[in-house]
C-alpha cells in the first residue's frame, strides 16, 4: 500500500517532517510511505495553464497523489492559516478529482494550530478527500513535544500519534487481509 505523505513546512528537518518520519517508521510494514518535501518547487498557481499545460512538477505532484492508496498531511500553522506553499499545491488540485474519496490523514503540528487545522479540514472537504474525525490530529505546542532527533518526548503526543497510525491503517484493513 502506497502512502504519500506531504509535509506542509518547507523548513529542512522540520517538526512536521519528523512526525511524518516517525509515522513512516511505526506504520505497518505493508505500507510504503513516501515523504514529499518539494512544496517549494511547485510554481505559483496559474489557472491559465492549470488544465492544458501544467508545469512538470505539478503533474508529478498530482501523479503521486493519484498513485497513492492514501495520503497523510502534516503541516504547521502560519499566521492562523496554512503555509502558502501548501495551499498553493492544493490550488493546483482544485480542477481535478485526484482527492475524490482518497483516504487522508490530517495532522496540524504547530504552536497553536487550531485555525490552520480548521482551514486544512475545509480545503480537504472542498477537494472531496475522505477523512474522518479519528484520522485527524491537532498537536499544539509541538516544539516542546519532540526533540531535535525526532523523538516524541511527550507521552500524550506519543499515544495520540500511535492512535492516529492505528486509525489510519484501519481504513485499509480489508485490503491488508
Amino acid at each position: 500500500m502506497k502512502i504519500f505523505a506531504i509535509t506542509g513546512s518547507t523548513r529542512y528537518n522540520s517538526n512536521n517532517f519528523k512526525i511524518l518520519k516517525f509515522i513512516s517508521e511505526k506504520i505497518n510494514p505493508r505500507f510504503e510511505v513516501e515523504i514529499f518535501e518539494g512544496l517549494d518547487e511547485i510554481p505559483h498557481f496559474n489557472p491559465d495553464i492549470d488544465t492544458h499545460n501544467p508545469p512538470e512538477n505539478v503533474v508529478s505532484f498530482r501523479d503521486k497523489i493519484i498513485s497513492a492508496d492514501g495520503i497523510i498531511i502534516c503541516t504547521p500553522e502560519y499566521i492562523f492559516s496554512l503555509p502558502g506553499s501548501l495551499k498553493n499545491a492544493f490550488e493546483w488540485c482544485v480542477s481535478t478529482t485526484i482527492f475524490l474519496n482518497k483516504p487522508v490523514g490530517l495532522i496540524t503540528a504547530s504552536v497553536s494550530g487550531k485555525m490552520g487545522h480548521e482551514e486544512l479540514l475545509l480545503i480537504m472537504k472542498t477537494l472531496d478527500a475522505k477523512f474522518e474525525k479519528h484520522n485527524q490530529l491537532l498537536i499544539s505546542g509541538i516544539k516542546g513535544k519532540i526533540d531535535a532527533q525526532g523523538k516524541i518526548t511527550n507521552k500524550e503526543t506519543l499515544i495520540a500519534l500511535q492512535n492516529f497510525i492505528q486509525n489510519f491503517e484501519s481504513q485499509f484493513s480489508n485490503e491488508l487481509i
